[in-house]
């Protein structure tokens, strides 16, 4: 278990770390594709905290990205996360 990984498992208990992270670096590559990138903050119960930087921390569609696009596919794909932050 990663540092990063096993930081998560103190703050939360219903949310799949190991899907989260795979999902996260599903992605990644749209992202980077764009010259931006996220950077996982951390899971508080089902909220999952992201950092969006790069070109996505500045872009006017970066409220869309999150919502149609990164909070959509983590909530079908890794069970537990019941909504997205972008900090």
């Amino acid at each position: 278990m990663s540092e990063e990984t096993a930081a998560l498992a103190e703050t939360t208990d219903q949310v799949d770390l190991a899907a989260l992270q795979e999902t996260l670096e599903y992605i990644r590559p749209a992202l980077q594709a764009d010259g931006g990138d996220l950077i996982l903050l951390g899971v508080d119960g089902g909220t999952v905290n992201l950092q969006l930087v790069g070109a996505c921390g500045g872009c006017p569609m970066s409220t869309m990205t999150l919502t149609a696009g990164i909070e959509r596919i983590l909530r079908d794909r890794v069970p537990g996360v019941d909504e997205v932050n972008a900090v």
